[in-house]
């Protein structure tokens, strides 16, 4: 690959602040310097604009089934969507089928991800089925396959939930190999005595997946994951924590010393419970799990951010059409017309978590650029054993860069953005930034409204020890 050098721009990490030129080379970062003169390099010109490490994704749901429903994005739209929103390395799922091996799982995904990727990715295993030889494979899939997390579900009894002991069986296994258990964390047995009870008295409109999941049952559920890997004596983390309720759970075990982390999501930080107000079906467009909470929960969970009660910002990118066509009712929200409880759980989000997170965090002073590089980029990938290959701008690291215009005004639509899915959360809301280019291991992938990238190029990560970098 011929040299790369970016000339100009404000080079922001989570720790630094500076004016200067970066050289790439052979993918990664060769120099830096306050004035770089390489001849023959092609030059990009980032006079005004901030220079930023890719972003990371640590929770995206690509090509993924939903009991009868599918996600709408493939791995080659979803991480198109990803690019062109700053994203350079998205950590996807394997979701383990009943009966079926954790190697086998993750072999099956790698083979149906890897000819569409067009970014770095890796993924996190989810254990629906623990048994003596799932346990025995993953300590393997740690040391040599580089899948260090492993996610388990406290919902959704009967397809994803499963108990307390396996949780335990899980932590105890992977603890001693760097192995770390990312934990949705809701009450889901008691979750599904409230929607048969909704149901049964007719209650069948989206509003009422919002009633039937509520912030107690986000929050004791908190409290049973950290306190099971207390016992363990392994981090954990708690994935899109909404509740202010389990917060607080996140924020006592950090101050007893235990290793508890957690993320939020940007509908988290931005929507609220209102938007199921919305007439007939419309509101079906923000059933996602956990739901939208009351607007004073994002107080909350903003100051969890700049006090790093909060670790990192991710997407839970999970996108399904609104409506039936082009794609078909298995791709559509419309499966649950009738009943709340059988809308597909997700929403879009890869492509805007930076731009919102600029303009609704930075420009408003409630996070600074080092902060909003942090949640990004670094603490995703210290988080998962990514840095500092990824996450920062350093000599050595792979160039995964975002060229940032900051002063730059765009209205956020479903018209414009990258996903196949049909509608966006954030619909005609006005922003400040935009992403200008993104490099992928030097590599140009998006320039202004163009993709350059190709379908293929993104490599799989075997990463490091999670949790233990913080």
């Amino acid at each position: 690959m011929s040299q790369v050098l970016i000339r100009g721009g404000r080079i922001v990490t989570a720790v630094d602040d500076y004016h200067g030129d970066l050289l790439i080379e052979n993918g990664r970062i060769e120099a830096i310097a306050r004035h770089l003169d390489v001849p023959d390099a092609e030059i990009h010109d980032a006079t005004g604009l901030l220079v930023m490490p890719g972003g990371i994704d640590v929770h995206t749901h690509m090509e993924g089934e939903q009991g009868p429903a599918m996600n709408c994005d493939t791995y080659a739209s979803g991480t198109v969507s990803a690019a062109f929103g700053g994203t350079t390395t998205i950590v996807d799922f394997a979701y383990q089928n009943k009966g079926d091996g954790a190697k086998k799982t993750v072999e099956e995904r790698l083979a149906l991800a890897d000819p569409q990727v067009c970014i770095d990715y890796s993924f996190h295993l989810i254990l629906t089925d623990v048994n003596p030889d799932t346990l025995a494979e993953l300590p393997d899939l740690i040391n040599t396959e580089g899948i260090s997390s492993f996610k388990m579900f406290m919902a959704y009894p009967d397809i994803l939930m499963v108990d307390d002991a396996s949780i335990y069986r899980t932590m105890s296994r992977v603890r001693d190999h760097g192995g770390m258990v990312n934990l949705h964390a809701e009450n889901g047995a008691v979750i599904q005595v409230l929607i048969e009870e909704a149901l049964a008295e007719g209650r069948t409109d989206p509003k009422y997946h919002g009633y039937t999941r509520p912030r107690l049952m986000e929050a004791e559920a908190t409290h049973r994951a950290i306190r099971l890997a207390e016992l363990a004596e392994i981090p954990v983390y708690i994935v899109h924590l909404s509740a202010p309720e389990a917060l607080e759970m996140v924020v006592q075990a950090r101050d007893r010393g235990v290793h508890a982390f957690a993320e939020t999501c940007p509908h988290y930080l931005f929507l609220d419970k209102t938007e199921y107000d919305r007439p007939g079906f419309d509101a079906a467009k923000y059933v996602m799990t956990p739901p939208l909470r009351e607007h004073d929960c994002q107080h909350h969970l903003w100051r969890g951010l700049r006090f790093d009660d909060l670790q990192l910002v991710a997407t839970d990118h999970c996108p399904f059409c609104f409506n039936e066509q082009p794609l078909g009712l298995k791709y559509s929200k419309r499966i649950g017309a009738d009943d709340f409880s059988k809308i597909p759980n997700g929403a879009p989000g890869v492509e805007l978590r930076l731009v919102l997170l600029y303009d609704g965090g930075v420009k408003t002073g409630k996070i600074n650029l080092n902060r909003f590089v942090q949640l990004t980029a670094t603490a995703p990938a210290k988080m998962f054993g990514l840095f500092p290959q990824k996450g920062t701008i350093a000599v050595g690291s792979d160039a995964d860069l975002v060229l940032f215009n900051p002063e730059k005004k765009q209205v956020l639509s479903a018209a414009t953005h990258h996903s196949q899915v049909d509608y966006s959360l954030f619909e005609g809301r006005e922003v400040t930034g935009k992403v200008e280019k993104v490099f992928s291991r030097g590599r140009l992938i998006v320039d202004g409204d163009r993709f350059l990238g190709q379908a293929g190029q993104g490599q799989f990560l075997k990463r490091g020890a999670s949790g233990r970098i913080l």
